[in-house]
């Protein structure tokens, strides 16, 4: 049973390459449900741990190995894809567009390792984290590709083939990371609303943008994280 948590972290891992691959072949849409489903196993992999008290030094550094393949390294890659794809189709590209903006994505992964390197030893991120968490940096890089598969909105199809548009959200995701910026923790206290009243606005607010607006609304999710973060910084509820 105490290995039951690392198999599911391992399935996060296989995930995650798995988007490698496909998102290696162009096949963005296929690649970014991947590492959605790298994120189910990723937080079934801390569940079964507190509900098996299943915890360990080798299961904490594998779920950041993990992380830095499915959060890091497979979003950079379709970006990186995208990028190339959108220099490919424009006409009279520079070299600067050419030869330093599909490589721009590599801050994705190298500042998603050191991200979970200190956050593996800092204890102050029990229930607030401090900087973007990489499953959220994943989130907002394939929001915007779930979007434009299957929202057909013109703007963000402009956006995800425009390769300066998505090396600058590259590098605003990347800086993100690795910034000191207080960020509500995604573990809830229990079911009670007091003590999760920020949490349970968020996951509100996000369910009812999606069944609103739909997938076109995915890419403000992390905005709104971001924002109902800052909110509950400087508004927190009054404990009665």
């Amino acid at each position: 049973m105490k290995h039951i948590p690392n198999f599911i972290t391992c399935l996060n891992l296989a995930a995650g390459f798995t988007a490698v691959i496909f998102a290696s072949r162009g096949m963005f849409t296929t690649a970014s449900w991947l590492i959605v489903a790298a994120m189910v196993f990723d937080f079934f992999d801390g569940f079964a741990a507190r509900l098996l008290h299943a915890y360990s030094e080798t299961g904490k550094e594998l779920d950041s190995l993990a992380d830095v393949v499915s959060f890091g390294v497979a979003p950079a890659l379709i970006i990186h894809k995208m990028i190339e794809a959108g220099v490919s189709q424009a006409q009279g590209a520079s070299p600067f567009m050419t030869e330093i903006l599909p490589f721009v994505p590599l801050l994705m992964p190298v500042l998603a390792g050191l991200r979970l390197a200190i956050f593996n030893v800092d204890t102050t991120q029990s229930t607030v984290f401090k900087g973007l968490p990489t499953p959220a940096n994943a989130i907002a890089a394939i929001s915007v590709v779930l979007a434009a598969a299957y929202s057909h909105s013109p703007l963000i199809s402009s956006f995800t083939g425009s390769p300066v548009a998505l090396a600058v959200y590259t590098i605003i995701l990347s800086i993100l990371m690795v910034t000191r910026i207080p960020l509500l923790s995604n573990k809830f206290n229990g079911f009670r609303f007091s003590g999760n009243e920020w949490r349970f606005i968020m996951a509100g607010v996000t369910v009812a943008m999606l069944l609103i607006f739909g997938i076109a609304s995915a890419p403000l999710i992390i905005p709104v994280y971001i924002l109902i973060s800052v909110a509950a910084l400087y508004l927190p509820f009054q404990s009665r």
